[in-house]
């Protein structure tokens, strides 16, 4: 997230990103865990820019470098590939690394 600041110069990426995670967690909480769930977040261009408080072109540049930098993932797409009016964006954590099954058993 560093990066996305210090060596890209966008700190609206960093902004929309907080925002699309705060999106992604803010319905569903695992009763058992306290761990919230994420989910897709469909948002247009238009409702995200309005939302953030950014110009739309900003955060065209701001989805495009989180994208680049594996940080979103685009789940619907129109037919020609490219993001339909509202798309949704599904946060990505590269940093967490999934606990395998088998090491949650103690011996």
């Amino acid at each position: 997230m560093r990066d996305l600041v210090g060596h890209d110069h966008l700190p609206s990426a960093f902004l929309v990103y907080l925002f699309l995670r705060g999106r992604a967690t803010e319905e569903d909480v695992n009763a058992r865990s306290g761990r919230r769930r994420m989910h897709p977040v469909t948002i247009s261009v238009r409702e995200l820019a309005a939302q953030t408080g950014l110009a739309k072109s900003v955060v065209q540049t701001a989805l495009k470098a989180l994208h680049r930098r594996e940080l979103i993932r685009v789940v619907s797409t129109g037919r020609t590939g490219r993001p339909t009016k509202a798309a949704s964006y599904q946060v990505l954590r590269p940093w967490r690394r999934p606990i395998a099954r088998h090491q949650l058993t103690l011996d």
